[in-house]
């Protein structure tokens, strides 16, 4: 009995660190259900101030930038209004942008009418490799409003 109690002690000191490596490396990344969140929320701003306000909130503001989720909104010809992990993007027309498997993921954040899922690769911009990515995109009337979470 002595025995089995003086190893049960290590084995979980070894299983411990595990534990908590698994929860980090989880929380490095937002999940699908973060960015569905953070876009119902950049939508709701959206109403409240109108464009130019929340546009400037999606670039600047804390609420709107964490880990690898931030908000993007394209207008209805597809030219980037606001983008907050890269303002390069910003004016330009990526409607027929396709990702590295081919797939013209603007053409169908644009083809949502309310609101849905749009699923394509994209660079991480924490990693900076290509990832699998899936967007909550809300169609506010002139522009639809996405953030994305990376799923690999």
């Amino acid at each position: 009995m002595i025995f089995n109690q003086l190893f049960r002690v290590p084995a979980a000191l070894l299983v411990a660190p595990m534990l908590w490596v698994n929860a980090a490396t989880a929380q490095e990344q937002g999940t699908p259900e973060e960015a569905q969140a953070m876009a119902e929320a950049a939508a709701a701003l959206f109403h409240a101030d109108g464009a130019e306000a929340s546009f400037d909130a999606y670039t600047n503001a804390p609420e709107f930038h964490d880990r690898d989720l931030y908000v993007f909104v394209l207008d209805g010809n597809g030219m980037v209004a606001a983008h907050g992990a890269n303002q390069a993007f910003v004016g330009r027309d990526v409607s027929d942008l396709r990702d590295p498997t081919g797939t013209l993921f603007n053409q169908a954040i644009l083809a949502i009418e309310d609101t849905g899922w749009v699923d394509y690769q994209w660079q991480n911009p924490v990693s900076g490799n290509v990832e699998p990515k899936t967007s909550y995109i809300v169609n506010v009337g002139e522009y639809w409003i996405g953030v994305g979470a990376y799923v690999n």
